[in-house]
């Protein structure tokens, strides 16, 4: 039996009080490698904060990693971004502690006390992404591409059974969006991590297919129902 990470049916998405996006129908299994494409203001944005709770769904029916979305709460939210990993952009990394300190403050944000086991996380995580002796650095001292390695090593320190990546290429030259893409296929293959990652990159999408869920005049479009069809 397939484990299902992502599920809504019947979504409508606001922002505030405008619907962005309605009648969404998507799931998405342990493993899968989604893409989420779509013009700017078509609603990329909304969906995604809907499955991290930062919106709250509305309308329909929606479960995140086996989290109902419709009994999100201030309270419930930080329990679901614990099962959740997010790569962004622009990275985030805090720039006044090294990359080992940026991980211990995730892993003690998120309830780790044992000193011993954070440790080992972190060494586990930074293996995964070809950056283990890097630890000591400085974020300014490494290259855009460390940087985003770094961002995603972040994502995976919980063990996250989905994460959600925002245009993870986006500012990196096309041979380091090659690596990092590699690497997150990677993560997805070796520890049925689910991703959806949102992109304007062609290029990207064009050199790795893969499910594609495409918003647009406020629908998702669903690449693996067209070729069902």
């Amino acid at each position: 039996m397939s484990e299902v990470v992502v599920q809504l049916r019947g979504a409508n998405i606001y922002q505030g009080n405008s619907l962005i996006l309605q009648d969404v129908n998507i799931t998405i299994e342990k493993g899968e490698f989604v893409f989420l494409v779509g013009k700017t203001g078509t609603g990329k944005s909304s969906l995604l904060k809907t499955l991290y709770g930062e919106l709250p769904l509305k309308e329909g029916s929606g479960s995140v990693v086996g989290f109902d979305l419709k009994e999100m709460n201030w309270k419930k939210v930080p329990f679901l971004r614990r099962n959740l990993g997010v790569v962004f952009q622009d990275f985030q990394l805090m720039t006044d502690r090294n990359v080992h300190d940026n991980l211990k403050f995730v892993l003690k944000a998120t309830g780790w006390k044992d000193e011993k086991l954070i440790v080992e996380k972190i060494n586990d995580v930074l293996d995964k992404v070809g950056l283990r002796s890097k630890g000591f650095k400085m974020p300014f001292e490494m290259s855009g591409g460390e940087q985003q390695r770094v961002d995603i090593a972040r994502a995976l320190l919980n063990s996250p059974k989905l994460i959600l990546a925002d245009e993870p290429t986006g500012n990196l030259d096309p041979e380091t969006s090659d690596e990092i893409m590699q690497l997150l296929f990677q993560i997805a293959k070796d520890y049925g991590t689910a991703i959806i990652m949102a992109t304007h990159d062609f290029i990207v999408i064009n050199r790795y297919p893969s499910r594609m869920l495409t918003t647009e005049r406020s629908r998702v479009i669903d690449s693996a129902n067209m070729a069902a069809l």
